[in-house]
């Protein structure tokens, strides 16, 4: 039986994991198409919107490991397999195929849609959206990729926070899961439109909303989560393929 095709928005690396518990690590980037949520925030609508379908490829997993081994100079490291929302697609081939070759893959999702080849990631970072995204976590899915994954990969949970509801919703997420180690990021409110592949970003109020994230964290004395910025958003701003 052949495999299914993957839908891909983009590739490409290497650079460095912007964010999260891989932050600053190299990475080749693999981003899918295609997403169960909308997000109000969005910051990758060109990798979400389905106006934007006909920009996708369809593409084989050799086609993909002709890219990333390309882009990687056949050099095994770290494959992001982003999104969009990537646990829409059969990525457990593109993960087989990799292993094989000494790679590893991380993959980040809101935790909305569970996959028996999450057990087969190297890292899982669970995201779900904040009350300021505009969308409703469905914590028996949640679950459920919790369930999937059981003690393959290394799991995270990542909030992004924009404001005080926000705030108490990562304060509520991590009391339910007291094992998963919590990164906190301050939102970018000026996210790229969907077509434009570099638009103007308000770093100052980015870095004021990580200045109260982190007095926030400090008065609460929550000192088990982790304040990150999104470093790329830091250096390239909106820029794509970075």
């Amino acid at each position: 039986m052949s495999e299914a095709p993957i839908r891909v928005s983009e590739i490409f690396g290497p650079t460095i994991q912007g964010e999260g518990i891989l932050i600053g690590l190299p990475t080749i980037f693999v981003r899918t198409g295609g997403c169960d949520y909308r997000c109000s925030w969005c910051d990758t609508l060109h990798a979400v919107d389905s106006d934007y379908r006909d920009q996708w490829r369809p593409m084989s997993v050799d086609e993909i490991w002709q890219e990333v081994t390309r882009l990687s100079g056949g050099k095994p490291l770290t494959i992001s397999l982003s999104g969009g929302n990537p646990a829409i697609q059969p990525l457990g081939p593109l993960i087989a195929r990799g292993h094989a070759e000494g790679y590893r893959f991380a993959l980040e999702t809101q935790g909305s849609l569970a996959r028996e080849w999450f057990a087969e990631l190297d890292v899982l970072v669970l995201s779900p959206k904040p009350p300021s995204s505009g969308m409703a976590t469905d914590w028996t899915a949640f679950d459920d990729c919790l369930r999937m994954a059981g003690d393959g990969p290394q799991i995270a949970l990542k909030i992004v926070i924009f404001d005080d509801l926000d705030y108490e919703y990562a304060r509520d997420a991590a009391a339910r899961y007291p094992r998963l180690p919590v990164y906190l990021q301050p939102g970018n409110h000026t996210p790229p439109p969907a077509d434009a592949g570099d638009a103007i970003v308000d770093i100052d109020g980015i870095v004021e909303r990580m200045r109260w994230l982190v007095d926030k964290v400090s008065s609460d004395q929550w000192f088990d989560a982790r304040v990150l910025p999104q470093l790329h958003v830091l250096i390239w701003g909106n820029k794509r393929g970075v």
